[in-house]
């Protein structure tokens, strides 16, 4: 499924200056064949998104207009206000519902430009953390086929990840957050965010892919007994810039084993996933991805510095993450220090140098200052953000 997230602003108003038509698209999991709470789901998801990227910032979303959701109460934190709503399009697909809404939003001063760009993402090797589990079956290659299957659906479904892949070596990551190390996931998610060029790291373990005790088809006393498998997935994404976490959440599910205990099961082919385990597993991504594009949204989007010449820069952002001719950004002289127990701190001091986007490739852009003022103390690996 190719469906995306998108956002696209026209101004329809003649009426008021501040008023904008924002188009957004949203999805959401279809359980149990619940098609109305899906529905709302993906239109409460949709609204969000809009509303987010039209400046304000969202509390709660339970009612919108038209009878398109369930309760009556709309509450949006700071100054936004929808005033009308339109239930453009809906599009089911497999266990999935895609919802198109236009909304009518009053502009505000300060609106999330940084949705409009794809934020590097670097996903990492799962961790099986206990290893034995994945004896019956022998699917121990769970976590790498795992991340593989979610960067596919991240670069077929999210609107806001620019995916890239380490899967080669496993990181530290399990080590540190198990142990009294916790201390050097800092340096290293600022490490791999340097390596490569990435802006959010993301780490994974798999905590719990056991069986249950109880018999799903004991009354079928000519088969062999089936269980019902669980997979519990630990999720972390840090900021490769600062190395603080931004989003944790744990995700769990149950499903039955249809294959031998005996069987040596391949978990890169279809027959896992298109098994009601595998199925399962699936469902479990696709939620990943969507808060995934939720909490990265209306981040700032931060690209590094290559080189500087006069009053020019070169940033590792292009066309591939949405950089576009006429963009500006502000500079941030990068400014990190060590204190006494040897802990990493990103600091940052803020410049008054804004910079407007004059050249741009796919990887990289070229920006010249606004007022063509020599850019004093900003140098290589200092930061460009647009918020």
């Amino acid at each position: 499924m190719n469906a995306k997230f998108f956002f696209f602003i026209t101004l329809f108003c003649s009426f008021s200056a501040h008023c904008q038509w924002f188009e957004a698209q949203g999805q959401a999991v279809i359980r149990n064949n619940d098609n109305q709470a899906a529905r709302s789901q993906a239109t409460q998801n949709a609204l969000k998104k809009a509303l987010l990227v039209a400046g304000a910032s969202v509390s709660s979303i339970q009612q919108v207009v038209n009878g398109l959701l369930t309760q009556n109460e709309l509450s949006i934190r700071a100054s936004g206000s929808v005033q009308a709503l339109e239930l453009v399009d809906e599009i089911y697909h497999d266990d999935i519902v895609t919802v198109t809404i236009r909304a009518d939003i009053l502009a505000q001063e300060r609106q999330c430009f940084s949705a409009y760009y794809r934020k590097g993402l670097l996903l990492t090797k799962s961790h099986l953390v206990h290893r034995e589990q994945a004896n019956i079956g022998n699917i121990y290659a769970i976590d790498t086929t795992l991340i593989l299957n979610l960067a596919q659906q991240l670069k077929e479904n999210s609107h806001f990840a620019d995916v890239k892949l380490a899967l080669k070596n496993k990181t530290n990551f399990s080590q540190y957050n198990q142990g009294i190390y916790s201390s050097a996931l800092k340096p290293l998610s600022m490490s791999l965010a340097s390596m490569t060029n990435s802006q959010y790291i993301f780490y994974s373990e798999i905590e719990d892919i056991s069986f249950d005790s109880k018999v799903q088809n004991g009354w079928q006393f000519w088969q062999e007994d089936v269980f019902d498998r669980n997979f519990k997935l630990n999720l972390y994404v840090y900021d490769g810039t600062n190395g603080e976490v931004i989003f944790d959440k744990k995700y769990q599910g149950t499903a039955p084993w249809l294959f031998s205990k005996r069987a040596n099961v391949d978990v890169n082919s279809e027959t896992f996933w298109h098994s009601e385990y595998g199925e399962m597993v699936n469902e479990l991504l696709s939620r990943i991805v969507m808060d995934i594009d939720d909490n990265i949204m209306c981040k700032p989007t931060r690209g590094k510095i290559l080189n500087v010449a006069g009053n020019k820069i070169l940033i590792n952002l292009g066309a591939k993450q949405g950089v576009k001719i006429g963009d500006e950004f502000s500079l941030l002289h990068l400014n990190n220090f060590v204190n006494s127990l040897g802990e990493t701190y990103a600091g940052f001091n803020v410049s008054n140098y804004k910079v407007k986007i004059t050249q741009v490739s796919q990887q990289t852009a070229k920006a010249i200052t606004l007022d063509s003022t020599l850019l004093g103390n900003i140098q290589k690996d200092d930061l460009a953000v647009r918020y």
